[in-house]
């Protein structure tokens, strides 16, 4: 505290001063003065001024930095010249021709003095010649924020807020200062107040010397701090105008492109919902639903880009290079996307098609369920394929976008046709009937593919402004051929692509069932027929021997 012994001795100072009619005060860490005679009134008036002197004292020291910067200053101050005097009399008492045992005494502990106070003076070096220095210095400015995208507007505005935090903790320093200078200024009227009861009391007359002193210190430092804040003060609000236009400038530009998404994402969204409710073929509205959501995202992001990358030409130099060595490092990527391009845009291949993938001697046969970037995404179904070769089903297989320029992928979907030819093939042995055999087939064949023979027929007829189609035939066809044991009937017949195996199986029972009522036709299986007591059934068959043997399968 400041005036630590004084504000400790007043209590008994007041106690003492009405029983002797005697005004007292305490120096900064010195002594009670001498009694001076003095009436009643002014005994009163007295001990007024030095309780108000006490609390203001007692309010001005209580946590002030600039008190206890000077107070080491000052204390600094008496150690370099007790310093001083010690290093004088250390040297008279060195050169002195004979010492007493009391000067002997004396010099060494002059010495350890000196020692002691070089230490205290090193801590308090930076007291020497400018203490408030670092109160002066206003807090560094640091640099502005590069405002270039709206993410950057929130490190502006803790920018702004750093910015006044320390305009604020300099000014307060400021106020303290000025409220030091008005409570120096208030101790030395009361001072001289009651130097007016007691103008003989050397105690007082150095107290106000030394607040003297300090308001003089302190007085330049005030001057210099006031003009040094109003520099700062211009400094901070022309930075912080400087960023606040950065801020409103970015603030317009990201709402401008804010706008334009938003405008563009509210066209995507009626797009959608004209394509929702006037499209009736679903896979194609997934499609075209998949490429929209790409194309906006695209879009979007294109905009986003160029908006904020400053040097664009920069950039597509750095992409075309980038694309470059993409399309040498990641050939099967880059050739996927180009393969989703063409599966989008040339529409060989939709969201829902059955389709069959043969790869390295595997057959996948299933429905399209997903068509991303990189790959299509088949759910394989129980089909011919399954039963006759992989006996397993119901598998995900995913299908690289870009089998579609080195592989095999058939649609058994395309463009809306959603029927495809299946044929049944059954053989009978050389005696039947095989003409009433192929009678059956067809009309078993026509009677069950009716349904799909029509709506073949009229999709064939849309299918002519696309395609050259040369035939066109939709009945059922049955072909009969000669095998080497016995006549093979062929029946083709058009069904749904995603129940081949249903229509196939119904269609094998029937005829299986007509062939059984029919006494002159027998259906081939690998016999044995031996003729011992005459010729064979045929007489104009060639002759054979008895050995001869008929196998058909």
């Amino acid at each position: 505290m400041r005036y630590g012994l004084f504000v400790l001795l007043l209590p008994l100072l007041l106690l003492a001063a009405p029983s002797t009619s005697e005004g007292v005060v305490a120096e900064r860490g010195g002594n009670v003065t001498a009694p001076m005679k003095s009436t009643p009134a002014e005994e009163r008036r007295l001990d007024s001024l030095m309780q108000r002197l006490s609390t203001l004292e007692s309010e001005s020291g209580e946590g002030n930095i600039w008190t206890k910067v000077y107070s080491s200053y000052r204390t600094y101050r008496e150690l370099q010249k007790r310093q001083d005097w010690l290093l004088k009399e250390i040297f008279r008492l060195q050169h002195k021709k004979s010492l007493t045992p009391e000067e002997k005494k004396r010099l060494e502990s002059y010495r350890i003095e000196r020692q002691t106070n070089a230490g205290k003076l090193q801590l308090l070096q930076e007291f020497q010649t400018d203490p408030f220095k670092k109160l002066l210095e206003p807090p560094k400015i640091p640099k502005e924020p590069e405002i270039g995208n709206p993410i950057s507007i929130i490190s502006a505005f803790s920018y702004l807020k750093r910015l006044s935090g320390d305009e604020q903790a300099y000014a307060k320093n400021f106020e303290t200062l000025e409220k030091t200078l008005q409570s120096l200024e208030q101790e030395r009227r009361l001072i001289r107040e009651m130097l007016r009861y007691q103008p003989k009391s050397p105690v007082l007359r150095r107290r106000l010397s030394e607040v003297e002193r300090e308001i003089e210190t302190l007085r330049p430092t005030y001057e210099i701090f006031k003009t040094t804040q109003e520099v700062y003060r211009k400094k901070i609000d022309e930075i912080r105008l400087k960023v606040n236009d950065a801020i409103k400038r970015e603030a317009e530009k990201a709402a401008s492109i804010g706008g334009i998404i938003l405008f563009l994402f509210a066209l995507f969204l009626i797009f959608k919902h004209l394509v929702r409710k006037y499209m009736a073929d679903k896979e194609s509205f997934y499609t075209i639903n998949k490429v929209a959501n790409v194309l906006f995202i695209s879009v979007a992001a294109m905009i986003l880009l160029f908006a904020y990358i400053e040097n664009v030409n920069y950039m597509v130099t750095i992409l075309g290079f980038a694309s470059a060595g993409i399309a040498i490092a990641m050939k099967d990527w880059f050739m996927s996307l180009m393969g989703w391009f063409v599966i989008v845009i040339g529409g060989g291949i939709h969201v829902g098609d059955r389709v069959k993938v043969i790869r390295n001697g595997a057959e996948y046969v299933g429905d399209v369920v997903d068509i991303s970037l990189l790959k299509m995404t088949i759910q394989e179904d129980i089909t011919l394929t399954t039963y006759m070769h992989n006996r397993r089903a119901g598998r995900i297989i995913f299908i690289p976008n870009n089998y579609v320029f080195t592989d095999l992928i058939a649609n058994y979907s395309h463009a809306g046709l959603k029927t495809v030819w299946d044929g049944i093939d059954f053989t009978v042995t050389f005696d039947s009937d095989s003409s009433r055999a192929a009678a059956i087939a067809k009309e078993v064949t026509k009677k069950y593919s009716k349904g799909y023979t029509d709506i073949t027929r009229k999709q064939l007829n849309k299918l002519r402004s696309s395609y050259h189609l040369k035939n066109t035939n939709v009945e059922p066809r049955v072909f009969t051929f000669i095998e080497p044991y016995g006549v093979r009937i062929s029946a083709w017949y058009l069904t749904n692509a995603f129940a081949t195996l249903t229509l196939r199986s119904t269609i094998s029972q029937e005829i299986l069932e007509r062939i059984r009522m029919e006494e002159g036709i027998a259906l081939a299986y690998p016999t044995q027929s031996l003729h011992l007591d005459g010729p064979p059934p045929h007489p104009s068959a060639p002759k054979e021997s008895p050995s001869t043997q008929e196998e058909t399968v």
